[in-house]
């Protein structure tokens, strides 16, 4: 008897599962791994006082008023645990509530490699500090502090007790008239009982109603209203030219060390890298990794992608299937070299927001942006790969029109090109660089590397087409992608097998906790 199960958006028929192409039994782990963490953040609440009162150098942890369960905001990868304090308002800052943000173990891969958790809460952090003191005008949350689980944990300087606060400022002043380095404006400040951390946290500013809505609340409804568009795209200019006026060293994740100063030294985590080692698919990329070739990083992100074909269990579903991906990835090896021009090889890097979709963006009633959250992937990328958003005509990335998505490109890039008025001397123009990216193609060859799932349909109807318009048959190329091809073909049509036979045995029976997600 075939039992409906759980996933994290709700119940799932068998039916529906065995369709679909991401690993569904993977994910039906997550539901009572869920129960399992949030039950035991539950435990946590009176240490949740503790961090609370401790980052903003409250008087007593009792003023810290911690919501149910029920409140809590659950995303993809996080969970933001309101809270509310008593006789505080933060100059900052309107209303008095804050939240702690838990990265979720069972999303980010921290089994299959420990320490994904903290490298998460360290880039976010990174990202923070970075965009405060380079991007002021961006709007973001505040971050008061954060911690890791080892239970190092660090205060923004404002917010140190009194005696702390003098000595860093005096130290920070006295560093930079000697012309030496200055920390990041996050102090080591460790928290009381850090034997009790287990998990570690940002403690960030919460956005009231009177500070915005989600855009996507809105999109759907309005994206046809081109005066709101119009104040959309004019902010969303504003913003990317903010970010291209500081050029970086190379491509990596700003993250802050222990001694509190920010160093970009950390792999560009972008959510694909936590995504597939989630399910056990090795990225071979170190955390301390960075690139200064643009060769070297999209040739290791595509890497990705065949990690992905040779280790996901469900990633073909049969010897077809298999044959075009394994000649889709042949192909891309030998597209990306010549796609990127050689101008740009050695930057300059750009700071950029990679996972910058609608619910990550609050706007005002007429659409003006009055805050980006949930800054976790943001890193340094090439420059040719800062993204547009590819929601622009609300379709998904492997089902974007071209010739729609153009026209909302191109009202895009003519507010681009007033904004970039206010901006003389800037080298290179970025709205030539987007209009070059768009006419070479590189603007789908980032989004399919972008995109494990969807890099197979996007070659085929936007990368392909880009050099040769007829249609070719690329299954011979399968043979040049890996040695003893057909063995491998036949292994993947097998475990492709194995998943089918495993998934349906999941739907027979109840779910129970496996001792995995016990651990």
């Amino acid at each position: 008897m075939l039992q409906q199960q759980h996933l994290l958006t709700g119940l799932i028929t068998y039916s529906i599962a065995k369709e679909r192409e991401d690993n569904v039994l993977h994910q039906l782990g997550y539901f009572d791994q869920r129960a399992l963490f949030f039950s035991r953040l539950n435990e946590k609440v009176p240490w949740m006082k503790r961090i609370v009162a401790h980052h903003l150098n409250l008087g007593s942890p009792q003023q810290c008023h911690v919501a149910g369960s029920e409140d809590w905001i659950h995303g993809s990868f996080n969970v933001c645990v309101p809270i509310r304090i008593d006789n505080w308002c933060h100059r900052k800052q309107p209303g008095h509530r804050v939240m702690l943000r838990f990265p979720l173990p069972y999303r980010l891969g921290e089994t299959f490699n420990p320490g994904n958790c903290n490298e998460k809460l360290r880039c976010e952090a990174g990202t923070y500090a970075w965009l405060r003191q380079n991007c002021p005008n961006i709007p973001i949350p505040q971050l008061y502090g954060f911690g890791v689980s080892t239970g190092e944990s660090f205060t923004q300087i404002e917010n140190l007790p009194f005696f702390t606060r003098s000595f860093n400022a005096l130290r920070r002043w006295c560093l930079s008239v000697a012309g030496l380095e200055v920390p990041s404006c996050y102090a080591l400040h460790n928290r009381p009982e850090p034997h009790q951390a287990e998990v570690g946290y940002l403690l960030i500013q919460y956005i009231e109603e009177s500070q915005g809505t989600m855009l996507s609340n809105t999109w759907l409804d309005n994206q046809l209203d081109s005066t709101l568009r119009t104040n959309f795209f004019r902010g969303l200019s504003q913003i990317l030219l903010t970010l291209h006026q500081t050029s970086l060293s190379g491509i990596g994740s700003f993250v802050i060390d222990d001694k509190g100063y920010l160093r970009l030294n950390n792999r560009p985590l972008t959510m694909e890298i936590h995504m597939l080692e989630n399910e056990a698919i090795p990225t071979d990329i170190s955390r301390n990794y960075t690139y200064s070739t643009v060769d070297a990083y999209t040739g290791d992100l595509l890497r990705i992608h065949d990690s992905r074909l040779r280790h996901q269990p469900n990633a073909v579903n049969n010897v077809d299937d298999c044959s075009t991906q394994m000649s889709t990835l042949a192909v891309m090896r030998g597209i990306l070299p010549i796609s990127f021009s050689r101008e740009f090889h050695r930057g300059p890097f750009t700071f950029s927001f990679t996972d910058l979709h609608q619910s990550n963006i609050f706007v005002d009633s007429n659409w003006n942006i009055t805050c980006l959250v949930d800054l976790e992937w943001a890193c340094s990328r090439p420059i040719e790969m800062i993204e547009l958003p590819y929601w622009l005509t609300g379709k998904g990335v492997d089902e974007i029109d071209a010739g729609e998505y153009d026209v909302r490109r191109r009202e895009l890039m003519d507010i681009l090109v007033l904004e970039e008025k206010n901006c003389p001397g800037m080298v290179p123009r970025l709205s030539d660089v987007f209009e070059k990216t768009w006419a070479k193609g590189i603007f789908w060859i980032t989004l399919g590397l972008s995109s494990p799932s969807g890099l197979f349909t996007i070659f085929k109807d936007h990368i392909c087409p880009g050099f040769y318009s007829d249609q070719i048959d690329i299954g011979d190329i399968a043979f040049f992608w890996t040695k003893d091809a057909p063995n491998f073909i036949a292994d993947k049509v097998a475990d492709k097998k194995d998943y089918d036979h495993d998934l349906q045995l999941a739907f027979t029976s109840p779910q129970t906790l496996s001792p995995a997600s016990l651990s």
